[in-house]
């Protein structure tokens, strides 16, 4: 029940007050998105942590002006690949095989598999599906963060673009999908912090087929 009574502890802050969050917690928070599970095990992103408050300033204007972007402790950038490739498909393999001391065969014809389908695909499609496995570990960051009661806010709300330029990313074949300010809520500024969480019933949420 800890880990529940932290979820309904926990919001998306409007406002934060700038206080630092100690090293320790932003390294769980990242440890979480880390060892999220992702299709195939590749891990077709990167997180980029912006403490500098040079970058947070330029990043803000291209996100919606939202002043979580600069008065936040760290800014999470979830960054998916631009695409599949081979190159990159048999880096994550290469690793599997070496951390485990082996090969196995149906491992091996799981690789040729993805080696004939991804990289074959349409780059657009291709970074939608890496997208969607960096969600997963942006929501293990959020929920790692409730936990060490620290606040973090998800941010859609950007230009996607911009940012990209801002931090190099097109030029490591990465594209920002998402963002997430790490910090603390300001409590006498943020209109939300007060409010009562909203969230369907679970009779509305969830259907159970025995």
């Amino acid at each position: 029940m800890e880990l529940i009574d932290k979820l309904n502890w926990r919001y998306a802050a409007k406002s934060m007050n700038g206080k630092k969050v100690p090293q320790e917690k932003i390294d769980n928070i990242i440890e979480a998105a880390r060892l999220a599970p992702t299709s195939s095990g590749l891990q077709p992103f990167e997180i980029i942590v912006v403490k500098s408050q040079a970058v947070k300033e330029a990043i803000r204007p291209v996100s919606w002006n939202q002043s979580v972007i600069t008065d936040c402790s760290h800014l999470l950038v979830f960054a998916a690949w631009d695409t599949y490739t081979e190159e990159r498909i048999n880096k994550m393999f290469d690793l599997t095989n070496e951390v485990r001391g082996f090969k196995n065969e149906g491992w091996e014809n799981y690789r040729q598999m993805l080696l004939g389908s991804y990289p074959q695909k349409d780059a657009e499609e291709n970074f939608n599906h890496a997208a969607k496995q960096a969600y997963i570990a942006f929501s293990a960051a959020i929920i790692a963060a409730s936990y060490e009661g620290v606040d973090a806010t998800p941010l859609e709300g950007f230009e996607p673009t911009e940012v990209d330029k801002i931090l190099g990313l097109d030029k490591k074949g990465l594209r920002s999908c998402v963002m997430l300010p790490i910090g603390y809520r300001d409590t006498d500024s943020d209109w939300l912090v007060s409010l009562k969480k909203v969230r369907k019933s679970t009779e509305d949420l969830v259907t159970v087929i025995e």
